[in-house]
């Protein structure tokens, strides 16, 4: 979740670059710079590792210029040394960059045919190359970056300066965020309002495809398609929860828009774009010889890993038992020498599943945690952390933390499948692109958040709702009715669809609302026949699938939406969105207190 800050000022913004990312090094500690436009000329302070490391190199180094951009960033592949650091540039621009560029590969290959040679791996500089060949070519500042923004493909957020253009700064958001500060004299460009809480409280958040030409006295903005449009300039509190939330109206709202950026940089920790492969931490077993994984969590997270357990059993064939943590060590089961624990929780505090992790241990497993707090108590009792990049998650609701969990998950089971030789290189590569699609693919989601918010309506006027998915939907269809009981107080459950006549299909009438998830998987036909089911009986059916999904079953449903088709591999990062957004919606005309719903906490550090 890296960080960025952009300031044009009258006096020399080094400082006030270094103290913003300071605000923003939650998002990302393993390198930092910043570069700054001196008698019109780009020049770059860059460090591996914490902020401390940057100010040292300006103490002996100081830097001067009164434009310039700064970034905090999480390692991609690869060491996290200094030319792998952010700002990238040429000698015509420099720019700052949070996201994935999904269509880097195709860009630095056309690129390097016309004579551009890169110095990193990363897809974040063939940016820097792109908009410097357009220049190259007579186009301004402004019409090279419009030229480049129709040409990325992916999610992320840019901030660009530009050498001999002392009042110009470029920025452009797509499935990240990115802010627009206003102050007298001097404007600013921010990942998070809260780096540029000491400067200004008039913020102006950018929409989702918007870029904005930035100059001292303005801030000039326009959309996907070029067109100068206006957004509003919101007066903030500067140290209030507002700030935190941004534009939103609750925290969960801003987390689940949130997910674009986030899944984006965590799969830039363990997904090398130019091969195409997925690259772990360095493991103290080798992965072809795990005999079985025991999988232990609570709540979303357990959800999370039932949907692993798919994973690594369909694509890795490698056997999974799975229990919520607070049943497991009192079953005191025994567990094979060959066998690897593996514990999730956003926290990293949950005590149930810490408690677990040391029975693990003390029956010789060894531990792996998918966990967003490094520092905690799991992972510091844990053999490989595989981290999650969410971020802080303020709202009580798990949504962030939740589609990076699946995301550092399926990366788990690549790799497993792969040292066990259970896939290609060529289908590694193939999953890995699908992952590296679905920021971009969730983004397309959120524009739509107005027809969830439609269906909202008929959800919460009933009593009791179910959601119903098959294979990796199962989960989804539980992390559904889980949220809805959760923020908006309606009882839900969560099946397998193909149980429905097994029991629940009594409860099926006209007040009984069905949600349906169905991607165009394997099990899709069988999902269709479950959905006739319903739909014979009266029931209200809600249906999420892709634009052949809802085709095929056809007018039945009372609502439906049509998705982004994507690989149903990574289909249930993507179809956590909806019901994420369906229960925040629906939890909001209820009335109830969506961020800190009644009775529940964030972190569950007792038993």
């Amino acid at each position: 979740m890296c960080g960025i800050i952009g300031i044009l000022s009258e006096t020399p913004v080094a400082p006030r670059l270094v103290d913003a990312l300071k605000r923003l090094e939650y998002r990302g500690y393993d390198s930092a710079g910043i570069a700054t436009l001196v008698n019109g000329h780009i020049d770059r302070r860059r460090a591996e590792g914490k902020l401390v490391n940057l100010e040292a190199r300006l103490a002996s180094e100081p830097l001067a210029g009164d434009v310039g951009i700064g970034h905090t960033r999480w390692a991609t592949h690869g060491r996290p040394n200094e030319t792998n650091a952010h700002p990238h540039a040429t000698a015509r621009v420099a720019l700052v960059h949070n996201g994935i560029i999904e269509n880097f590969r195709e860009l630095r290959e056309e690129l390097e045919a016309r004579g551009h040679r890169f110095e990193t791996e990363t897809d974040s500089e063939v940016v820097a190359h792109l908009v410097t060949d357009f220049l190259d070519r007579q186009m301004t500042p402004k019409e090279a970056a419009a030229a480049t923004l129709k040409r990325l493909e992916g999610a992320f957020a840019l901030a660009m300066i530009f050498t001999g253009e002392h009042d110009l700064m470029i920025g452009a958001r797509r499935g990240s965020p990115l802010a627009v500060g206003h102050g007298d004299g001097e404007m600013f460009l921010g990942s998070d309002a809260i780096a540029l809480a000491p400067y200004t409280n008039r913020i102006c958040y950018l929409e989702e495809g918007d870029w904005v030409a930035v100059s001292r006295g303005d801030a000039v903005i326009h959309d996907a398609d070029d067109r100068p449009v206006t957004r509003p300039v919101k007066q903030t509190t500067l140290s209030g929860a507002l700030i935190g939330k941004g534009d939103h109206r609750h925290f969960m709202l801003k987390e689940i828009h949130e997910q674009p950026g986030v899944i984006g940089d965590t799969l830039t920790t363990y997904v090398n774009p130019l091969t195409r492969s997925v690259t772990l931490p360095d493991l103290p077993f080798d992965l072809a010889s795990v005999g079985k994984v025991t999988a232990v969590a609570c709540g979303t997270a357990y959800l999370a890993a039932m949907v692993a357990k798919y994973w690594l059993e369909q694509t890795a064939r490698l056997p999974v038992e799975i229990d919520v943590a607070s049943e497991f060590r009192y079953r005191e089961a025994p567990m094979p020498k060959d066998g690897v624990a593996l514990f999730v929780s956003q926290s990293g505090e949950t005590a149930d599943t810490l408690a677990a992790l040391r029975y693990a241990r003390s029956q010789g497993q060894r531990i792996v945690s998918v966990v967003n707090v490094p520092e905690s108590s799991i992972a510091r009792d844990s053999d490989v952390v595989l981290q999650t990049l969410a971020g802080p998650e303020i709202g009580v609701a798990s949504t962030k933390a939740f589609t990076t969990q699946l995301t550092v998950l399926a990366v788990f089971a690549i790799a497993c499948a792969r040292a066990r030789g259970e896939i290609t290189a060529e289908r590694e590569a193939q999953l890995v692109t699908a992952l590296t699609e679905i920021p971009a693919r969730i983004a397309d989601v959120l524009a739509h958040a107005g027809a969830i918010e439609a269906m909202a309506e008929k959800v919460a006027e009933a009593r009791d709702v179910l959601y119903l998915g098959r294979g990796t939907a199962y989960p989804l269809a539980l992390e559904g009715a889980l949220k809805l009981k959760e923020i908006s107080y309606i009882h839900a459950e969560g099946y397998a669809a193909g149980e429905m006549k097994h029991g629940p299909i009594a409860l099926i009438d006209e007040t009984v609302p069905v949600i349906v998830l169905a991607p165009r998987d394997a099990v899709f036909d069988k999902t269709v026949s479950n959905v006739q089911e319903v739909m014979a009986r009266g029931g209200k059916v809600i249906l999420f699938s892709d634009a052949s999904g809802v085709a095929a079953v056809g007018g039945g449903a009372t609502a439906d939406l049509a998705l982004p088709t994507v690989d149903p591999f990574v289909a249930p990062i993507l179809y956590a969105l909806p019901v994420q957004l369906l229960a925040y919606y629906t939890a909001v005309l209820k009335g109830t207190d969506v961020d800190q719903p009644r009775n529940l906490a964030k972190s569950v550090t007792v038993e």
